[in-house]
């Protein structure tokens, strides 16, 4: 059990999380800090947290563990106002969505304090932000990717593994390259041609009435492009070279599907389309055999 848990970021990760440590019985108190007053006496009236910091670097003052739940581009800004009290065996953990940007952030600023930095990514969420939504259950059944680097103490990388683990988590380590260029593919990507072709649908001069008519496969399809704006402005700019990558294959796809279409080639259409439906029905089945964690 850990004594106290620093929540810097009291919105629906951070929120969630520490509800989580508290229902699962892991920590005996939870101070929190955001940058706006208000947010964290909700968090605190609501019970997430029991008691407010005035600063990033109080929320970290006497705590054992510490969960940084702030957007990407605010994480150098961060280990800057934290770093005199990033000491041997506190675990320190951020909930962002790239990687390769917050461990170089780290890197440039906790220097030989990097030690007690585990960089971490939960896959879950919600299409709706703030603390009034922190859920303790948010976590549970759902993957987290750590991305500890060679100077990571080894201890805090287990103690972190068992961390999300009693909050019922899968556990998965990669490097922060490999999960950039991974999540580039089957989250950051997505998101784009989610926000892209929804706003597509929506300004075109009858796109009111195209979507009165929208049924599930729709809403199925542009459900994240509900997504925060803010958190995912920082996504696709702090790993657009990934994303980019991810994009020119996408195009190359599709324009070998609009050629196919335009020169009235039926079978090949037909093939191109057949390949990916098999394609995902293999995957589906796979993703959901027993012990498959997905």
């Amino acid at each position: 059990m850990f004594n106290q848990l620093g929540v810097i970021g009291c919105g629906l990760m951070g929120g969630s999380f520490a509800l989580a440590l508290k229902r699962a019985g892991l920590v005996k108190r939870v101070i929190g800090y955001s940058k706006s007053p208000s947010t964290t006496e909700r968090a605190k009236k609501l019970g997430v947290i029991d008691d407010t910091a005035e600063s990033a670097l109080l929320a970290v003052s006497g705590s054992d563990i510490v969960l940084m739940a702030v957007p990407v581009s605010a994480s150098e800004a961060t280990f800057r106002a934290i770093r005199h009290l990033v000491e041997p065996g506190v675990l320190f953990m951020d909930v962002g969505s790239t990687k390769r940007d917050v461990v170089d952030a780290a890197r440039r600023v906790l220097k030989d304090r990097l030690s007690s930095f585990v960089p971490a990514h939960p896959i879950a969420g919600k299409e709706v932000a703030g603390i009034a939504h922190a859920d303790a259950s948010l976590y549970a059944g759902r993957q987290v990717i750590i991305t500890p680097l060679p100077q990571t103490d080894p201890d805090l990388v287990q103690k972190a593994t068992d961390v999300w683990s009693a909050i019922g988590s899968q556990v998965l380590r990669m490097t922060p390259e490999n999960h950039d260029a991974a999540f580039a593919a089957v989250s950051h990507l997505p998101h784009m041609l989610a926000f892209a072709f929804f706003s597509s649908v929506a300004k075109q001069p009858a796109g009111r009435d195209f979507l009165s008519l929208a049924g599930p496969g729709f809403r199925d399809f542009t459900r994240i492009a509900a997504s925060d704006p803010e958190v995912w402005r920082d996504i696709l700019m702090s790993n657009r070279e990934e994303i980019l990558k991810q994009s020119m294959r996408f195009r190359h796809t599709l324009d070998a599907m609009e050629h196919v279409m335009k020169s009235g080639n039926v079978e090949a259409l037909e093939d191109l389309i057949r390949n990916a439906s098999d394609a995902r029905a293999g995957w589906q089945m796979g993703a959901t055999k027993p012990g498959s964690g997905r």
